[in-house]
């Protein structure tokens, strides 16, 4: 069965996309910790990001990478925290959060709730700092 992710790259179900490339997609997360707070997934469904091959693993780094460059360019924080959780979604995928300090980064926070309007900006934003 395709995961919620698979969907979301294939179309089905509609998301603030990012980026993407032949590999790799990178869209908001729907309940962020932080404004701008993106997942960076394979294409590809895998369960557990370190059960890629290496190759791969060394490619959606770099691409996450440069959504974290166009990220801190567009929305004011300290860092880009990474993190991987992989109990959420059983598809590889790597958070990238905009922070301030430490605890932005913690999953127990209360989520954000924003509109579709909101979010929209926000995907616009980085979208024209991505190269």
């Amino acid at each position: 069965m395709a995961s919620i992710f698979s969907k979301i790259v294939a179309g089905e179900i509609p998301c603030y996309k990012i980026a993407e490339s032949e590999k790799y997609f990178a869209f908001l997360d729907i309940h962020p910790l932080t404004k701008g707070h993106t997942l960076v997934i394979p294409k590809k469904e895998i369960d557990y990001l370190f059960d890629m091959e290496d190759s791969e693993f060394s490619e959606i780094n770099l691409f996450a990478k440069r959504i974290a460059i166009a990220l801190k360019k567009a929305i004011p924080c300290k860092r880009i925290g990474a993190a991987v959780i992989g109990l959420e979604v059983p598809h590889a995928h790597i958070h990238l959060v905009p922070i301030q300090n430490e605890s932005d980064l913690l999953f127990s926070n209360p989520k954000l709730n924003l509109d579709s309007e909101e979010m929209e900006k926000i995907a616009a934003d980085i979208r024209r700092q991505f190269v």
